[in-house]
């Protein structure tokens, strides 16, 4: 008898599993989709700017402050002469005289910090403190006009107070305060005798500027 060898049949070839290959970085390809990563580091960094930037320039507020004190030194010269039209002459003019120092102090801070001055806080305190100026501005002609020349300075602290609270809501937490001792001045001023209304606009106009600017000036750049 005849035996014919058996073919094997191969077994299964093994197969090794292979991972994939993960680049270590994306290369750059010409019309790629931004980076959300890079985009988000972007806009933290220009918050973070936005928010330690103040509008209120603390140095123009020591010298707003200054020139305050100065007009109601010679308001109360006038005062003391039964001059009541020159005292308002003089805090209209201090008023005038403010707002260039304001708007000059505001110009040299954003530009050496690098910032747009009327976009971002800038825009928005300003939008925030207008309402209630022109607002004063309104009443000191009418008050005026009706002869309650002891009603003005309660209502320019009480007003500017108002303005500094809701333009200061988008700047540094120190900004609304001072808008509240400002509204707090003019309150007292509102019970006080009508002779000390003179004081109270120095307390507050001059004071409160002087102070805060301080303390805006040194731990908010200037």
């Amino acid at each position: 008898m005849f035996s014919y060898p058996i073919p094997v049949m191969p077994g299964p070839r093994q197969h090794r599993l292979r991972r994939p290959h993960r680049p270590t970085h994306t290369p750059m390809v010409p019309g790629m989709a931004p980076d959300p990563a890079a985009d988000l580091r972007f806009i933290r960094d220009t918050m973070e700017r936005s928010a330690s930037f103040t509008a209120i320039p603390g140095w123009g507020q020591v010298i707003l402050g200054a020139t305050a004190l100065a007009a109601a030194w010679l308001a109360q010269q006038k005062l003391a002469a039964h001059q009541p039209a020159a005292w308002l002459k003089i805090w209209l003019a201090e008023a005038i005289l403010a707002a260039v120092i304001a708007v000059l102090s505001m110009r040299w801070k954003a530009n050496r910090r690098g910032l747009p001055l009327f976009t971002g806080p800038g825009r928005k305190v300003a939008l925030g403190l207008f309402p209630p100026l022109l607002a004063g501005a309104l009443l000191t002609y009418l008050l005026q006009r009706a002869g309650l020349d002891s009603a003005l300075a309660p209502t320019w602290l009480l007003l500017y107070g108002a303005g500094i609270i809701t333009g200061g809501a988008y700047s540094v937490s120190i900004v609304p305060v001072m808008g509240l001792c400002f509204m707090a001045t003019g309150a007292l001023a509102v019970v006080a005798p009508a002779a000390w209304a003179n004081y109270f606009l120095a307390a507050g106009f001059g004071g409160l500027h002087i102070i805060f600017g301080f303390f805006i000036a040194r731990r908010h750049g200037g």
